[in-house]
């Protein structure tokens, strides 16, 4: 598919991650809708900027359709909303709280799996009864095949992988596709929030190529998916050789 003049709508454009997909989007002279929790000072003028609880049914209804009342058809949804959290299973050096907290596993499942399942939903039944041909663009990690100490975020990574293989077997009969891209570690100011700065030394060391993404190669990867009409179904990884 090619994106120029078409609408895509980006659920997590004001992210580091988000953001640079925009601006990507727009140099190839796509139409693009961002949808996010939060508006950002730095969203293009030429971006529709949206903000909506991107997890609550009835809030992403009204962004979507303010969203096809000024671009028309939706062609393309990427799901890069979400965030990142490190919690072990059972601390027993934290007296307070030894266990993963129920708080912290809702709001990471919300964040990166509700989220992606709401506005997908949406999304293809919006482009199966304009009868359109479309694609939805999920983001994964590779902490899917089970990260130590990040219990909910490898869990809600997986569950989008599995959604993902699903929506390609339902929705592919009416010409729409669906794919999953697995980040490594990105440089961007959530990784580093995340993380410690000793555990980032250790996973560039432990990474082939010795050194985190920069995010404009995951939008690299992003297109990829979009443009090759014959991939769906599947994750790409985009993870420097990181095996974790």
């Amino acid at each position: 598919m090619d994106v120029r003049d078409k609408a895509v709508v980006v659920a997590g454009g004001s992210g580091s991650l988000g953001s640079a997909i925009v601006g990507a989007l727009l140099e190839r002279g796509a139409r693009v809708a961002s949808i996010d929790a939060r508006s950002a000072d730095s969203t293009p003028k030429s971006v529709l900027a949206l903000s909506a609880d991107l997890a609550d049914d009835q809030d992403v209804a009204n962004t979507l359709q303010a969203v096809v009342g000024q671009y028309g058809k939706i062609a393309v949804l990427v799901n890069c909303a979400g965030l990142i959290h490190s919690e072990p299973l059972v601390n027993l050096t934290n007296s307070q709280q030894r266990r993963h907290a129920i708080e912290s596993w809702n709001g990471v499942i919300r964040s990166n799996l509700t989220a992606a399942f709401v506005v997908s939903a949406q999304v293809a039944e919006h482009m199966a009864t304009t009868r359109s041909r479309g694609v939805i663009i999920n983001f994964s990690s590779i902490a899917a095949c089970g990260n130590p100490g990040q219990t909910a975020y490898s869990a809600a990574k997986a569950g989008v992988e599995a959604m993902t293989a699903v929506w390609a077997r339902e929705l592919g009969p009416l010409g729409i596709r669906a794919v999953a891209i697995a980040p490594g570690f990105v440089a961007t100011p959530s990784t580093q929030a995340a993380m410690p700065d000793a555990a980032l030394a250790d996973l560039k060391r432990r990474t082939p190529l010795l050194r985190l993404a920069k995010p404009s190669e995951i939008a690299s990867a992003v297109f990829f998916a979009i443009e090759n009409d014959f991939i769906t179904g599947t994750t790409i990884a985009v993870d420097g050789g990181l095996v974790l």
